[in-house]
Order: structure tokens, then sequence, then C-alpha cells
């Protein structure tokens, strides 16, 4: 799968405060947002962008690179069909996630 590089519009961006509390647990001493945050965030601005419903599969996910927190993280979408929405992660130009997403309608 080619994770996509174009976003449609602005790409929405998020960022993950260092004072997050998932953060302490994952990884003492060296913090790394958990996946399951960016793929929070991946499917709020999913839901706004393209006003799907609740996620309901993730068909492909990969995690290409961490994400520390504080880092600026901008979301490219490659929509497949209605309820399919392809995406990807980058913070500044790297790729750090990428898959897709299925929504309900």
């Amino acid at each position: 799968m080619n994770p996509a590089r174009e976003g449609t519009g602005a790409d929405p961006v998020f960022v993950i405060a260092t004072d997050h509390p998932a953060l302490p647990g994952h990884f003492p001493g060296t913090p790394v947002v958990p996946g399951v945050l960016l793929l929070d965030q991946v499917a709020a601005a999913a839901r706004a962008a393209f006003g799907v419903g609740l996620l309901r599969a993730l068909p492909r996910t990969k995690f290409a690179a961490p994400v520390l927190p504080g880092q600026e993280v901008r979301i490219a979408f490659a929509p497949r069909d209605a309820l399919r929405i392809g995406f990807s992660c980058f913070v500044e130009d790297r790729l750090v996630a990428f898959g897709e997403m299925a929504f309900a309608p």
C-alpha cells in the first residue's frame, strides 16, 4: 500500500500534549505517543472532514516511526469510497503512520 501524500484542502494537524495522561506508562522515562491516540485523532479528523459515522474497522494500519509528545502531526487523507478513507500521518516530512479506516454511515 502506498501512503497518501496529498490532503484534501488544508491538511488537519494535531499535537498530543506532553502532559497527556497516557504518556507516563508508554514508556516510562522515554514517552512515545501510543498508536491508539494517533488513530483516535485521525478518526476524529476524518469524521469532521467527510461527515462519516463512527469508526468500524481498521483494515490496514502501519506505524512507520514513533511520534513524541508535543510533535505536530499532519494528516493527509485519500478517500477510497463513501465509507473507506486512506490516511497518512507525517511529522514534518517524515511518514509516521498510514493505513485505511472504515466508517459507519
